[in-house]
C-alpha cells in the first residue's frame, strides 16, 4: 500500500474511494508551499493505487480551502524567486492539468469556505457538490489584486461571462445554493447530509468500469479543444483502445447482455464490466 502520511493533508482509502482532506483547519486550509508538495505527491500515488477508484477532495474543519496562503507564498518566498517559481508551477499543475486529466473520477466536496485559488480546485475536479451554506468568494479585487494564476482561466472555463465578471469585479461572496444556480458546482445539499451524499455518489462511481470512466473523461476533455472532425477521429480511435483494454467486453458482455434482455441502459448498472 502506498505511503499516505503527509504534513498538511490526510488521505483515506476505503471501498474504492480515496478521500484527500486538506488538513490546515487553523488556516482554513489555505494552500501553503508544503500543502502543494503534499497534494502533488498524493495524487501521483493515488493515480497508480488500484484500491483508489474515485478521489474525493475536501477540507478539515469549517473550510474547504481559503485559497493561497498569502503569508507563506507571496511574502515569505518573495526573496527567493527560484523557489517561488517552483511552487507556483507545482500549484498550477496539480490544480490544472493533473486534476483535469486525472484518469480516475474526482469530486470536490465543498464543506465550507472556498476562496480564491480554491476555485481552480473545484473547476479542475470532474464533479463538485457543496453544502448549502458553503461560502464562495473571489476577494482579490478588495485588496488591489485580481484572480491570478490559474483562477482566471478556471473562471473562463466553467462560469458564464456575466457571473464571472460580477463576482470577480465586486468580490461579493455567494453560497452553495447560488454556486449551483450559476453552474459552478453540480448541486448543493444541507451541510448535515453533505458527506453521506458525496460518499453515495463516489460509491456509485466506484462500481463503474474504470477504463470506461477514463475514456469518458478523456473524450470530453480533449473534445473541448477539437474541431468536429478531429473529435470524431479521436473518439473512434479511443473506442478502439478501450475495446482492446477490455478484451472487447463492452460488446460481448455489455451489448451482449442488452441483446439478451438482461441489461437496460440507464435503468440499471452492468456490474459485469466493473
Amino acid at each position: 500500500m502506498p505511503d499516505y502520511s503527509f504534513d498538511t493533508i490526510l488521505v483515506d482509502v476505503e471501498g474504492g474511494v480515496a478521500t484527500l482532506t486538506f488538513n490546515r483547519p487553523a488556516k482554513r486550509n489555505a494552500m501553503s508551499p508544503q500543502l502543494h508538495r503534499d497534494v502533488a505527491t498524493a495524487l501521483e500515488r493515488l493515480r497508480y493505487d488500484p484500491a483508489a477508484k474515485v478521489i474525493v477532495l475536501t477540507g478539515a474543519g469549517k473550510a474547504f480551502c481559503a485559497g493561497m496562503d498569502l503569508k507563506e507564498f507571496f511574502t515569505e518566498l518573495k526573496d527567493d524567486p527560484a523557489e517561488y517559481d517552483r511552487i507556483f508551477r507545482l500549484a498550477t499543475e496539480w490544480r490544472g492539468r493533473t486534476l483535469r486529466y486525472f484518469p480516475k473520477p474526482t469530486i470536490a466536496m465543498i464543506n465550507g469556505f472556498c476562496f480564491g485559488g480554491a476555485f481552480s480546485i473545484v473547476e479542475g475536479c470532474d464533479l463538485a457538490v457543496a453544502a448549502d451554506d458553503a461560502i464562495f468568494g473571489l476577494s482579490e479585487v478588495n485588496f488591489g489584486l485580481f484572480p491570478g494564476g490559474a483562477v482566471s482561466k478556471s473562471l473562463a472555463n466553467i462560469m458564464r461571462p456575466r457571473d464571472a465578471m460580477l463576482y470577480a469585479l465586486t468580490g461579493r461572496p455567494f453560497d452553495g445554493k447560488r454556486a449551483a444556480e450559476i453552474g459552478f458546482i453540480n448541486y448543493s445539499v444541507p451541510a448535515a447530509t453533505l458527506q453521506d451524499d458525496v460518499r453515495a455518489l463516489a460509491a456509485e462511481l466506484a462500481q463503474k468500469n474504470g477504463e470506461a470512466m477514463t475514456a469518458t473523461k478523456e473524450g470530453y476533455r480533449h473534445s473541448l479543444d477539437m474541431t468536429w472532425e478531429a473529435s470524431m477521429a479521436y473518439t473512434q480511435a479511443r473506442e478502439g483502445l478501450l475495446s482492446k483494454n477490455q478484451n472487447d467486453a463492452f460488446r460481448t458482455t455489455g451489448i451482449g447482455d442488452f441483446l439478451k434482455g438482461q441489461y437496460r441502459p440507464g435503468l440499471e448498472s452492468n456490474s459485469n464490466l466493473s
